[in-house]
């Protein structure tokens, strides 16, 4: 089984993004929605510059987490920041990708909706790619609860996927072996009393590449 994706969601400071990068993350989230793990624009400004001025961080992919923003926003944030991706974890219509000058990874519940089903439509022909998270009625991700594996699974037969939703250093073995996702992403599962931990973002990218 190829090895997954590590996006490691929800940095805040300069440290932790780069103790994700040195540990081998893939992506780093950064959270514009509102949030207790939201970032403003010079954090984030000062985040990629760390990243990208640092030359064994340089292979870390920058995305920019927006809930039921305007695309100009969007645009303008990715732009000022220099992310690389652009996820959308709101209700947001599939239209507004073509006015998103990234690449969009798009979050869904899995669900059943016809708003879920036109996302997938899309997804097998464009520049989007789905993570998987968790329902929670209200909320838009970061929550702690575990995603439905089994379904997840199910489309991970289907297409590429990333899997999210209560995910830790503990499960996220388990949970590659059982939906077998191209790609893993974690916030809460790597903080202790909602601070982000140095020491268990490396458990958790280690516990993703030991299932190779």
């Amino acid at each position: 089984m190829p090895v997954p994706l590590v996006k490691i969601c929800g940095i805040r400071t300069r440290e932790h993004a780069l103790a994700a990068a040195m540990a081998g993350a893939d992506f780093i989230g950064l959270v514009f929605a509102r949030s207790k793990r939201r970032v403003d624009i010079d954090t984030a400004k000062m985040i990629a510059s760390a990243l990208r001025g640092y030359p064994a961080a340089r292979h870390v992919a920058l995305v920019g987490l927006f809930v039921n923003e305007d695309p100009v926003t969007i645009n303008s944030i990715a732009d000022i920041c220099g992310l690389d991706c652009v996820q959308l974890s709101g209700n947001e219509h599939v239209e507004v990708c073509a006015a998103i000058r990234w690449p969009v990874l798009k979050a869904l519940r899995l669900d059943g909706s016809a708003h879920e089903a036109a996302w997938l439509d899309s997804a097998s022909v464009g520049r989007i790619d789905i993570l998987v998270d968790a329902h929670v009625p209200g909320a838009y991700g970061g929550t702690g609860a575990l995603a439905d594996w089994q379904s997840a699974a199910v489309l991970a037969r289907r297409r590429p996927l990333f899997l999210a939703g209560g995910l830790s250093p503990e499960n996220v073995a388990q949970a590659i072996a059982t939906v077998r996702p191209s790609g893993v992403d974690v916030s809460s599962g790597v903080e202790r009393d909602g601070v982000k931990s140095s020491g268990l973002i490396e458990a958790f990218i280690a516990a993703a590449r030991s299932t190779s």
